[in-house]
């Protein structure tokens, strides 16, 4: 994804004000509202060919009910729909992960979200339409390739008619999709339900989502569930960053209960609060995709401040692993626990004790301490010795020896602090902080997109005869020499040793991610400049000149750059492959009827 820069952005959209909840009897079935053609907006006919729970996994893998048994300890009760695959592997990892750790007391209802490995490369039927749907999705949504989420509802309540004494179980949502704040919301209305009415609720459940319109980046959806209607709109890569993710749409919104702005935001401000004076050394270490652990009270504050860490640099995607809660039991403990290697670029999320003595010889470790106790500003302005975290009863606080590139932004600071001494809105002070975060991205990563813009080649130098250009090679030398003048401080107040840090990131998974990424991008638009070209040329006036075997080898080329296009959603002009098919169509009527015959067979597979 290109970034924008602060001149090419457009207006800011409104926000609509939530609506009161209507009576259920006026909902109507699940509807989409489409934006017009552009940007997310084109018709997709390919959703009226979908199978029964084609829509429902476009959405979620299965929901589990995570019970716990005197005998077993934690086990999976329930997997919903029936036909759901999870591996053994998977299903451990979901029982460990679904419940808090024994010293967290959490009594009530407890929200919180956990990441792990998938288990085995399974295959989606809906692979090609799931691959078209996130084309236009911001990098930081796209779907998960090699692991899950787990959205927890976990309810522990007094019952003295249980051995325990205690009743504990744990509604959870698996999903590929990072919408952390749209699934939190969903199992506010699906869980207390469930725990009432039990299984016939969950069917009830997947029913109604397995009517909902797909996830299409760009849409405006209303969908209904357990009586209740959401509307949410799933942002795009297009979209200007920090606007708001909702657009007021025309339609009678009478039918809707719940507006939700955001699908994915987290309160940064909430979950920054006990290390605030540590911001911006944060967001370096995030974005050089240091190891960093956070040791939280509980699974919902540990899960919430990593979620707050890996989207602290958005737009860009952070690209390691980051497990927003992790527990002992986790299959990958031992590997990032063990000392006889540095630790290794992750971000985990972690209650249990034991951790503060595991984790000892880790970097960088952010104690996080009550959230709910946000009255007073925190004191600790001073990064603290890790010699000095002995367990998790230490004060919060950020322990590291790391000096950061950049010098501290003081007015940041100072705003944030004048904010809390005047009692500003909670959502203020978050966008405050969500605007700052976001600017200091940009004003990083602007200069990394001009250079490498500049390595594309000429469009004059497509030929459609021979093979498209190569996108000439990163080169760090060059691009350092082009901070001198075209460099952050364009942009950015804060003074600093801006190359170390561009020489750091250089190095890290988030740089080799993010060029990757731009790299795809980049080969995808000159393959595409590459067949416009190939369609403006008179093919038929072209094979007259060659010999039927040529005219033949030509057509198969044909084919596969069309093969490849529709594969690939090549950047293409609209028409452009049905020119493509004309061409190929002519060529071949040309030719004689034995090879005719030959060339209009479809391709075995």
């Amino acid at each position: 994804m290109a970034l924008q820069g602060p001149e090419e952005v457009g207006e800011q959209v409104e926000e609509p004000e939530d609506l009161d909840d209507q009576d259920a009897s006026s909902i109507s079935p699940a509807e989409e509202i489409t934006l017009p053609p552009g940007a997310g907006g084109d018709e997709e006919p390919v959703e009226a060919f979908l199978l029964p729970w084609d829509r429902f996994s476009a959405w979620l893998h299965c929901i589990c009910v995570v019970g716990f048994d005197l005998e077993l300890g934690q086990a999976v009760e329930v997997i919903y729909p029936h036909h759901s695959k999870l591996s053994e592997k998977e299903k451990t990892s979901i029982c460990y992960l679904s419940f808090p750790d024994s010293n967290s007391g959490c009594l009530g209802d407890t929200q919180f979200c956990f990441r792990f490995r998938q288990g085995s490369n399974r295959k989606s039927s809906l692979g090609c339409f799931l691959e078209t749907t996130d084309r236009d999705a911001p990098p930081c949504l796209k779907r998960e390739q090699g692991h899950y989420y787990g959205y927890v509802y976990f309810r522990q309540v007094r019952d003295k008619s249980l051995k325990r004494g205690y009743f504990q179980k744990s509604l959870v949502l698996i999903s590929k999709l990072p919408y952390v704040t749209f699934f939190h919301s969903l199992l506010k209305i699906m869980a207390p339900e469930y725990f009432e009415k039990q299984e016939p609720c969950l069917e009830a459940a997947c029913n109604d989502m397995d009517r909902w319109p797909t996830p299409h980046p760009g849409r405006i959806l209303t969908l209904p569930i357990m009586g209740v209607v959401i509307k949410v709109r799933i942002p795009t890569s297009y979209d200007k960053p920090g606007t708001s993710q909702l657009v007021q749409s025309a339609q009678s919104d009478s039918s809707v209960s719940i507006v939700l702005p955001t699908i994915h935001e987290v309160d940064l401000f909430r979950c920054f609060y006990p290390v605030f004076f540590h911001i911006q050394m944060l967001w370096e270490l995030v974005l050089l995709g240091e190891a960093l652990v956070v040791m939280a009270p509980s699974p919902a504050e540990s899960s919430e401040t990593v979620l707050a860490l890996v989207s602290c640099i958005s737009p860009l995607r952070y690209c390691s692993d980051f497990r927003p809660y992790f527990t002992i039991h986790d299959s990958e403990f031992k590997e990032y626990t063990t000392r006889t290697q540095a630790p290794p670029s992750v971000v985990l999320g972690v209650t249990n004790p034991f951790f503060a003595k595991t984790l000892q010889h880790w970097p960088h470790i952010i104690r996080i301490g009550d959230m709910k106790q946000a009255g007073e500003m925190t004191k600790q302005t001073k990064v603290k010795k890790l010699k000095n975290l002995k367990t998790l009863d230490s004060k919060p606080g950020v322990y590291t020896a790391y000096k950061p590139y950049l010098n501290k932004d003081e007015e940041i600071i100072k705003q944030l602090q004048k904010g809390v001494q005047q009692k500003r809105p909670s959502a203020a002070q978050n966008a405050i902080l969500r605007r700052y975060f976001l600017e200091l991205t940009q004003s990083f990563i602007i200069p990394l997109e001009r250079y490498v813009a500049s390595l594309m080649p000429l469009q004059k130098s497509i030929s459609p005869w021979k093979s498209p250009p190569q996108i000439r090679a990163f080169n760090q030398q060059d691009f350092m020499k082009t901070l001198e003048k075209a460099g952050p401080q364009l942009t950015s107040r804060l003074k600093g040793d801006w190359i170390g840090l561009y020489r750091h990131f250089l190095k890290s998974p988030n740089f080799d991610g993010w060029f990757r990424s731009r790299r795809r991008e980049m080969t995808q638009k000159l393959e595409a400049l590459h067949l416009e070209a190939l369609c403006e040329e008179d093919l038929q006036q072209r094979i007259q000149k060659h010999t039927e075997v040529e005219a033949v080898d030509l057509v198969l080329k044909l084919k596969d750059k069309l093969t490849q296009a529709e594969r690939e959603q090549l950047p293409v002009r609209p028409g452009t492959l049905t020119k493509l098919r004309a061409h190929i169509e002519a060529v071949i009527l040309a030719l004689p009827e034995d090879l005719q015959g030959i060339l209009h067979k479809p391709p075995t597979p």
